[in-house]
């Protein structure tokens, strides 16, 4: 998958030009991205998943994934909210009924909604309980990507009675609803994922996708797999606009070291080798995201014929993608500092957003348990189970 691909989709150069205009004075402020986010939906790309039938462009997973990854080298808060839109829409489809995927698809694909998620699997904290024909929702959810200005939510909460989750579609305004503004990190600082107070809130019974007796077939599991691919790739996403970002600066701003016998920094012999280290783990962290996403594509069109194994070789290609690009971002947001020098650590640059951003997001779960997962395979040839985070 190369990104140059992405300058044929329709106004995607001038919005990339766009966002890398201000990425560097927005992270330092946070905040909401409104007009940001505006300029993504003006661009086309919130249906980008959504199937042709409910009005969607009905692009491949690569396709998507593409343009996360794009977005995410100059901006990865931006970049994770389509990401998260793109898993949201793709949860409605999995999980929905056809009468629920033309109720709440086709206005996404229309009329540009956004979609937050409230779907943090540890948090028990926000409760189900059944009233008369259908759920009332009282708790909160932390973490909630992208909600803070959107039109529509998917929300997961705990049904005590059973131990399992209730997960349904709700209106972001509707009433008992209360979107804080508390989301406050080192990085990803756009990302709205701010917590979520529910009071009372009322859900219908065609609003609810799962109900805590359904038990999920592997092509509905697939969820899991593609909010993981979401992860890969804006990990890939912040490692390429990392290493941009240091050869630039290094070929505009840099100078030489005084012994290195060179006049231009770009010429020093322990410069182009650290380029060749970074541009490496680089190019190993994308040749697995694109196998990744390979394998998702091919599970996701088969559709309700998905067998569990062949969804179990799309979650170990999903480990094995995720545990190099989270080394990637980590390594290549940290040696663009050892390449470009002191002056790269002037704070308007905000070149530490690389790492800030990487940081911030690969504690999102641990990489020790997919490789646990990986090994397992190499040793014995045994395919993860599916769970919540693969």
């Amino acid at each position: 998958m190369k990104l140059d691909d992405l300058h044929q989709l329709p106004d995607l150069t001038h919005l990339l030009a766009e966002l890398a205009a201000t990425a560097a004075q927005r992270d330092q402020h946070g905040g909401h991205a409104a007009h940001e986010k505006a300029a993504i939906a003006r661009a086309g790309l919130l249906p980008l998943v959504i199937p042709t039938q409910y009005g969607g462009s009905g692009v491949s997973w690569a396709d998507a994934f593409a343009a996360v990854r794009a977005i995410a080298a100059v901006d990865s808060s931006l970049g994770h909210l389509l990401a998260f839109q793109y898993l949201q829409t793709a949860t409605v489809y999995l999980y929905g009924s056809d009468a629920q995927r033309e109720r709440f698809l086709r206005p996404t694909a229309e009329l540009g909604w956004w979609w937050g998620n409230a779907v943090n699997p540890l948090d028990h904290r926000l409760r189900a309980q059944r009233s008369g024909s259908g759920w009332l929702l009282d708790g909160e959810k932390g973490f909630c990507s992208g909600t803070l200005g959107s039109d529509v939510m998917v929300v997961s909460a705990h049904d005590a009675a059973s131990g399992n989750p209730v997960v349904a579609v709700v209106p972001t305004a509707r009433y008992g609803i209360t979107v804080r503004d508390d989301w406050h990190p080192i990085g990803q600082r756009q990302t709205d994922s701010a917590s979520v107070q529910f009071r009372h809130v009322q859900v219908s019974e065609d609003e609810v996708l799962v109900r805590p007796e359904v038990v999920l077939t592997p092509y509905q599991t697939l969820r899991s797999c593609i909010a993981q691919n979401v992860l890969v790739n804006l990990y890939t996403g912040i490692a390429a606009g990392a290493l941009d970002e240091a050869r630039k600066h290094t070929l505009q701003s840099s100078r030489p070291w005084i012994t290195s016998g060179v006049e231009r920094a770009a010429d020093d012999p322990y410069q182009i080798h650290r380029f060749g280290e970074m541009r490496v783990q680089l190019l190993a962290a994308q040749a697995l995201a694109d196998r990744a996403i390979q394998r998702l594509d091919r599970a996701w069109r088969k559709g309700a014929a998905l067998g569990a194994e062949e969804r179990a070789e799309v979650s170990l290609a999903t480990a094995e993608a995720k545990v190099l690009a989270h080394r990637a971002a980590l390594f290549v947001a940290q040696e663009l500092f050892e390449a470009t020098g002191a002056r790269s650590t002037k704070a308007a640059l905000a070149l530490d957003r690389f790492w800030r951003n990487a940081r911030t997001h690969t504690l999102h779960d641990p990489i020790d348990y997919k490789l646990r997962a990986i090994g397992r395979y190499a040793l014995e040839g045994i395919l993860p189970d599916a769970t919540i985070y693969g």
